[in-house]
């Protein structure tokens, strides 16, 4: 059982330690929860990029102390050229996932750091925009080391990705890939922040930065024009929820699988109880998330499209008969949709007076659409891929329609008094390592075990396509043979820790005050506190 650790009344999580430095140093200020999350997003986006930027999309979920919840649903739609006759009549059968035509969908995350602090004032938070920016505009200014995770990271179509407008000059050292060692210095986006902490948030849609990020989106030929940019509003959206005794769970709606995240959950606590780490209780977890995934590849889409309810799904009879359908000792056979690299940042904080927030920011793909605005030094999001070019599949492209999001935070209140933030990275694994972490958590481990501990991944194998359960190489051997004897084909990833089972992270006030804060082993971050 590792220690986690424990800080006398606030915390801040994030998967890079300078990170986690931005945002413990506004809670030491006075800054709220909030407050923190935002100086800590923005820092990622300079030193993370690889996995987020603002020119990404984002999702809030926000805990007041007595248990009002809000959510922030920050992803902007497709471009007003976006449609199936422009990528049919060049000859696309899919949607790139490199290149100009990848940067089919408005930047939504810079909206919702504006919405979400419009929330924060609403509440008491006073610390200042510049403030709030000021570490992000200073690593720009004085140049970052490039971070272990990007030095690992090897990103898909890296071909087109190097031939992207920009990336190359904008991310390459000397020409070629970063080594161990190597520094950025990127000023011009340092002079875009340092633009919005002196205008305003709203200027990156509205202002001078928007009629730069237009120009040069139009330069390229990108589908995103400047009216797309001008009429993007963040929203608040009220969150799903699930209560299972002695606790009341919540995550996102749709157009992120915030539902499915619940209904693992939800599924599992309607099967035979099992003991930590037997066989039972890695069968259910898994055989329930086949349930769930298939649940949200046909009902998940633009919140403005969908055929039923959300909350349907999450009834108890819904459950039980999701629950009713798994065979406690055979595999399913799983029908996934493709998935993508789980190219995202997971960060929460909870402030001395309870506030608490789960917050994931994400530019779609590694490196997004790989395309670098040159005005702004912008990196633009790919998170379109997401489309169909079929009419009549679940989320087809249209101009002004909203991507599927794999993006959703998760939130815990416990009946003892206890309020949890969580989440994680990593596409479909998203919904997988929430609910492992959370079932050990649940089951007595320490936050720092539950994090630490093995995971494992159902997905499908890049090379054949078929359906895997990579795991890490920390399980007992014996449970693996029972699982691969089940049906389950186990794939050892050879690795103790891997990025590709994501970062997670969870923060935990008690009753008492203090607040109990973990960040994932397998990323450059920790938790951090006052």
């Amino acid at each position: 059982m590792l220690d986690t650790p424990v800080f006398a009344s606030a915390a801040v999580a994030a998967p890079h330690r300078l990170a986690s430095e931005a945002g413990r140093a506004i809670l030491a200020e006075g800054g709220n929860a909030i407050e923190a999350v935002v100086a800590m997003a923005a820092t990622l986006a300079m030193l993370y990029p690889h996995l987020n930027g603002i020119s990404g999309d984002g999702f809030w979920l926000v805990h007041e102390p007595g248990g009002r919840l809000h959510g922030i649903e920050a992803c902007g739609p497709a471009g007003s050229l976006a449609t199936i006759e422009r990528y049919r009549g060049k000859g696309y059968d899919i949607l790139p996932s490199r290149g100009p035509e990848a940067a089919l969908t408005v930047a939504g995350a810079v909206g919702g750091w504006q919405l979400a602090l419009e929330l924060s004032r609403s509440l008491g938070g006073r610390v200042p925009l510049r403030e709030l920016l000021l570490d992000a505009i200073n690593h720009c200014r004085e140049g970052y080391a490039v971070s272990d995770s990007e030095l690992r990271c090897r990103p898909h179509a890296l071909e087109d990705l190097k031939t992207a407008p920009g990336f190359a000059s904008g991310f390459w050292i000397d020409g070629a890939p970063p080594k161990p060692g190597g520094r950025r210095r990127p000023e011009a986006l340092g002079a875009t922040l340092q633009q919005l902490a002196d205008a305003g948030l709203d200027d990156f849609y509205r202002g001078d930065v928007g009629r730069e990020i237009a120009a040069d989106l139009e330069r390229i030929g990108a589908p995103v024009i400047r009216t797309d940019l001008e009429r993007y509003q963040a929203r608040s959206v009220v969150p799903l929820t699930l209560k299972l005794p002695g606790l009341s769970l919540a995550n996102l709606p749709p157009p992120t699988q915030g539902l499915a995240s619940l209904m693992i959950l939800g599924i599992v606590e309607h099967l035979d109880e099992a003991r930590l780490d037997s066989f039972e209780q890695h069968h259910g977890l898994i055989e329930a998330t086949k349930r769930a995934f298939a649940v949200r590849d046909r009902h998940v889409a633009d919140p403005s499209h969908l055929a039923r309810p959300p909350a349907e799904f999450l009834s108890d009879a819904a459950l039980m008969r999701e629950a009713a359908a798994i065979d406690a000792s055979r595999a399913a056979k799983p029908a996934l949709r493709d998935g993508d690299d789980g190219s995202a940042v997971w960060m929460g904080a909870i402030d001395g007076k309870g506030l608490a927030v789960s917050y994931v920011q994400s530019n779609g793909w590694a490196y997004g659409s790989g395309c670098v605005l040159p005005a702004t030094g912008i990196l633009w999001q790919g998170q379109g891929a997401s489309f169909s070019l079929d009419r009549d599949a679940t989320n087809p492209l249209a101009p002004a329609r909203k991507p599927f999001h794999r993006l959703n935070p998760a939130l815990a209140s416990f009946a003892d008094g206890r309020v949890a933030s969580y989440g994680a990275t990593g596409g479909d694994g998203q919904p997988q390592v929430q609910a492992q972490i959370l079932t050990r958590y649940r089951a007595g481990q320490s936050l720092a075990t539950a994090i630490d501990a093995p995971r494992w991944l159902l997905g499908k194998s890049e090379v054949s396509g078929s359906i895997q359960l990579k795991v890490e190489n920390r399980f007992d051997p014996s449970l693996l043979e029972r699982l691969d004897a089940a049906g389950h084909p186990v794939v050892e990833s050879g690795l103790a820790y891997c990025e590709d089972f994501g970062h997670a992270g969870m923060l935990v006030k008690h009753a008492r005050g203090q607040v109990e804060a973990m960040h994932d082993p397998r990323s450059d971050g920790d938790s951090r506190g006052v």
